[in-house]
């Protein structure tokens, strides 16, 4: 799934708040590699600080919460796409994200068909409320502070939602952590495919696969971390953790010298802008 997948839509008007590159990578391969290794990060750093460590639930949301929104500020305050930084906040809003599932779960006794359900209508609201403000919701126009907002909050409610719908879905199903991955990598080909094939919307077909590949990282995170006597490889949190840490790192610095995930921006819209077809977006 490459860039034609975010261009269904085009801004109908100008924002009124500040106006910057676009802060947001060309969605390449390599952001599909980048963003299935953060979602794996998110669930064995979250196991990794909350267990290993003996840090507990609790302590684990304040210090990932706490990292989280100084990153963010940062993001926030950059002009225009800085991978290291980018990478930085969706590993730690991966975390964050499977932390909230994990809170709502663990701590309150929420049932995971509650939060999944909760977690989708909290992101259906959050798309609604993007577009009746920006008429787009395409990730190529992330130009503004509000869309950036708008943007962000997207991400954490797609990772909360894969993380509560992942354990809903391996709870009831008991699929275990190899075919849990197959099952979801096969939901994403097929997106892909009425994407291509069928021509199904691509602002959709894109985040339909970002929600996907949060249950297909956590699956594959268990899968290689847990013990062999729980269906694992027994490389432990630790390891699975620092393995694919080094490998996003490898991938961001590669990026942040080739420029190779640097999308072209579009021309600054202007008021009363007509809207831009999917085939010209």
């Amino acid at each position: 799934m490459t860039t034609d997948m975010t261009n269904a839509y085009a801004p109908g008007s100008r924002s009124r708040a500040r106006q910057t590159l676009n802060k947001v990578p060309e969605v390449t391969l390599y952001f599909w590699v980048i963003k299935v290794l953060c979602t794996t990060v998110g669930e064995t750093a979250a196991d990794l600080l909350n267990d290993n460590l003996g840090m507990g639930l609790t302590n684990t949301s304040y210090l990932m919460g706490a990292l989280l929104v100084g990153t963010l500020v940062l993001q926030f305050r950059a002009r225009s796409y800085v991978p290291g930084l980018y990478w930085l906040s969706v590993v730690l809003i991966s975390v964050v994200g499977t932390l909230i599932s994990d809170n709502l779960t663990d701590n309150l006794g929420v049932p995971l068909q509650t939060t999944t359900v909760v977690f989708a209508v909290a992101l259906a609201v959050t798309f609604f409320a993007w577009y009746a403000s920006e008429r787009t919701l395409s990730i190529h126009s992330i130009r503004t502070t509000r869309r950036e907002a708008f943007y962000w909050l997207a991400i954490l409610f797609t990772f909360a939602l894969g993380t509560s719908a992942g354990d809903l879905t391996a709870e009831k199903l008991n699929l275990g952590y190899w075919l849990s991955a197959v099952v979801f990598a096969a939901l994403i080909a097929a997106v892909a495919l009425a994407h291509r094939a069928l021509d199904f919307n691509a602002v959709w077909s894109f985040w339909i696969a970002y929600v996907l590949t949060r249950p297909l990282g956590a699956s594959l995170g268990d899968y290689l971390s847990q013990p062999t006597a729980d269906g694992g490889l027994g490389l432990g949190t630790v390891g699975t953790s620092i393995l694919f840490l080094v490998v996003i790192l490898g991938l961001v610095v590669f990026l942040t010298r080739t420029r190779r995930d640097v999308a072209e921006d579009a021309p600054l819209e202007t008021a009363g802008a007509r809207q831009v077809s999917p085939q010209e977006g």
